[in-house]
C-alpha cells in the first residue's frame, strides 16, 4: 500500500491539470497514489488521463458531484495512511510530501500538516503574495476567524481523521467546503504547520463565483455549523468569525470579471458592523485602499495598476533574497 494518497478531483480542467500533475510526478517523495477523479468532465480529461503510463495514477470517472463529491470518492477509494488534497489548477513545491510526510511520522498526535501558501497567476507566474499562516495545536480559535490553510492543495490529513470526523460536506459549495472540514478536524485534532511556500495556488478572474449572495450563504452556514458543535468558550468568537468572514467576501468583488467595488465596499461595511475593531486591522485597511483605487482609477487602470504592482513586488523580493 502507498504511504500517501493525492486526491485530485478534475472537471473540465485540462487546460491546467498535465501541469498539475506533473508537479506531483516531480515530488521527491515517491510512496504515493494519485486518484485523479474524473468529476463529469466534458472535455477530454478521461482520455488524457487513460494515456498516463505511471502506475501510481489512478482514474475514476463519475457523473459531476461537485468538489466536496469528488473528494468523498477520492477518501473512499484512498488506500494510503495519509490523504493529501491537490486541486487540478494548483502546484506543489517539489519537497511537499517529503516535508509533510515527515511531520506526520514525527508527530503521530497531530491530525492535519499545512504549509506557507504561495499565489500565482493564470500563467503560473508569482504574485509575490505569499500566506505565511504558522498556528499549531489546537488552532480552532484562529481557524474559525481566518482559513489558516489557505488552499484546498495545502493540507495533509491522517485518515482516521475522516474516520472522526466524516467527509467533506456535499451540501456546501462557493469555496468554503474545505474550510469546514478543517474546522471539524481541529475540534478533536492538533495541526502542525511549515514555514515555507509547498503549495502555489493558481488565482484566476474566471473561476471566482459571481453570485455573492450565494457565497456569502455558504459562509453563513459553516459559521453557524461550526459553533453548534463548538464547546461554550469559543462562543465569544462568533461576531469576530462573521466580521472576518466578510472582509473575505470583500476581496471577491475586486478579483472578479466585473470589479464591483461596490459590492466589495458593502461587505467591508458588514465586516464592521459585527466587529467595529477590525477597522484598525491591517486587512481592512488594505481592502479599503484597493477599494479606493478601483473607484478612484475605474476597472481596466486598477488591473494596470496592479500588474505593475506585482511585477515590483517580485523585483524587490528577488534583490531581498
Amino acid at each position: 500500500m502507498p504511504k500517501v494518497s493525492v486526491i485530485i478531483p478534475a472537471y473540465n480542467s485540462m487546460t491546467y491539470l498535465p501541469e498539475t500533475l506533473q508537479s506531483l510526478l516531480a515530488q521527491t517523495y515517491s510512496d504515493f497514489e494519485a486518484i485523479i477523479i474524473n468529476d463529469g468532465s466534458t472535455d477530454h480529461t478521461e482520455a488524457w488521463v487513460s494515456q498516463q503510463t505511471d502506475p501510481r495514477i489512478k482514474l475514476i470517472s463519475q457523473v459531476n458531484k461537485g468538489l466536496s463529491g469528488a473528494r468523498n470518492t477520492g477518501i473512499e477509494a484512498a488506500t494510503g495512511e495519509y490523504l493529501a488534497f491537490l486541486d487540478a489548477d494548483d502546484l506543489w513545491h517539489p519537497t511537499k510530501l517529503q516535508k509533510q510526510v515527515e511531520c506526520l511520522d514525527n508527530n503521530p498526535d497531530v491530525g492535519l500538516v499545512y504549509s506557507w501558501v504561495a499565489l500565482i497567476n493564470e500563467h503560473g507566474i508569482p504574485t509575490g503574495r505569499l500566506f505565511k499562516n504558522s498556528q499549531e495545536g489546537n488552532v480552532w480559535e484562529h481557524l474559525i476567524l481566518q482559513n489558516i490553510v489557505e488552499s484546498g492543495s495545502g493540507a495533509m490529513v491522517r485518515r482516521q481523521c475522516f474516520e472522526t470526523c466524516g467527509v467533506f460536506d456535499v451540501n456546501l459549495r462557493s469555496f468554503v467546503e474545505d474550510w469546514d472540514m478543517w474546522l471539524r478536524i481541529a475540534l478533536h485534532y492538533p495541526f502542525k504547520a511549515i514555514s515555507e511556500p509547498l503549495v502555489y495556488y493558481r488565482q484566476h478572474s474566471q473561476s471566482a463565483s459571481r453570485n455573492w449572495a450565494a457565497m456569502e450563504q455558504s459562509y453563513s452556514l459553516v459559521i453557524e455549523k461550526a459553533f453548534a458543535a463548538a464547546p461554550s468558550r469559543y462562543q465569544h468568537l462568533k461576531g469576530c468569525s462573521y466580521a472576518r468572514t466578510h472582509l473575505c467576501l470583500a476581496w471577491k468583488p475586486l478579483q472578479s470579471v466585473q470589479k464591483d467595488y461596490k459590492k466589495a465596499l458593502d461587505f467591508a461595511t458588514q465586516a464592521v458592523t459585527h466587529d467595529p475593531k477590525v477597522r484598525w486591522e491591517r486587512e481592512y485597511l488594505r481592502l479599503r485602499i484597493a477599494i479606493a483605487l478601483m473607484a478612484g482609477l475605474g476597472p481596466e487602470n486598477y488591473n494596470k495598476f496592479l500588474r505593475f504592482f506585482h511585477t515590483l513586488r517580485r523585483r524587490v523580493k528577488l534583490q531581498l533574497n
